[in-house]
């Protein structure tokens, strides 16, 4: 087994510590797999963490997207009718081999058909460093997080607004890479204001010493900095992809997608845009 099956919880944390030692939130953003296509997913995992990226998760597109918006939700329709598999994006991961820990965002429907252990393993050896699975019940989260902890990898539970605190109590302790913090209800799309998770962000810091990462309509650079006074990491998806679709609708060319994201990133992330 590769070395990397061992290095996933480590490198999560690392990532979150370095951005903390620097004094700033970590930043992780979110695309599509396959979307526009895996070329275009190939040029962001290489070009990502120079953009600014701390992390970065993958979306496996599913028919049926949990929680996430029409943006979203419409990126994973068009990475399915071209044809991205599971397979194809390990084998993807496995060829670029990111310099940032990677993070499958993917629904327990794909998880389960594959199997568990089957998934869990081949995405490690793939080059995954963690998982959230935001539609898994809770016996299946603990399952996940148990055998994901075998190969070294992180599991990411999601705190919503309306977890019950014994539930929050339960599911950090399922924290081996860190905790998804919803900061607002509903699903995934842009908002105009910052969300507040003060309160929230502190009940989880009493339950885990897991960093925390906050999502869901966080889309500014503004949001990012308003959301690191009380949380580790912000994770930027909704955005990201529209600029994405909108480079693409202009000019059909994925490429241009792809510098979209890049510059989009850059600008999230203070550092000078890509050229």
């Amino acid at each position: 087994m590769s070395t990397t099956a061992f290095t996933g919880q480590s490198r999560i944390r690392s990532a979150f510590q370095t951005a903390k030692e620097q004094g700033r939130c970590a930043l992780l953003p979110f695309i599509t797999g396959g979307y526009p296509s895996l070329e275009a997913t190939e040029q962001l995992l290489r070009d990502l963490p120079q953009a600014g990226a701390d992390l970065i998760e993958i979306g496996f597109p599913f028919s049926d997207p949990i929680a996430d918006g029409p943006i979203i939700a419409e990126s994973m329709h068009q990475a399915l009718l071209s044809g991205t598999t599971p397979d194809a994006l390990f084998a993807l991961v496995q060829k670029v081999r990111p310099t940032v820990p990677m993070l499958a965002m993917v629904s327990f429907s794909i998880v389960g058909r594959m199997g568990i252990d089957r998934f869990l393993q081949r995405a490690v050896e793939a080059g995954f460093c963690g998982f959230i699975v935001p539609d898994a019940d809770p016996t299946a989260a603990e399952e996940i997080a148990r055998k994901a902890a075998t190969l070294g990898a992180g599991f990411c539970p999601l705190v919503s607004p309306t977890t019950t605190h014994e539930r929050l109590s339960r599911l950090a302790g399922l924290a081996t890479g860190f905790v998804y913090l919803l900061a607002r209800a509903g699903v995934t799309g842009e908002r105009n204001d910052a969300p507040e998770i003060a309160d929230r962000a502190r009940m989880v810091r009493a339950a885990t010493d897991a960093p925390i990462a906050a999502g869901f309509g966080i889309s500014t650079a503004a949001h990012i900095k308003a959301v690191g006074e009380h949380a580790d990491g912000a994770i930027v998806g909704s955005a990201i992809v529209r600029v994405m679709t909108e480079a693409h609708q202009r000019t059909q060319s994925a490429s241009d997608a792809t510098n979209a994201a890049i510059d989009f990133v850059c600008h999230l992330s203070r550092k000078p845009t890509a050229t």
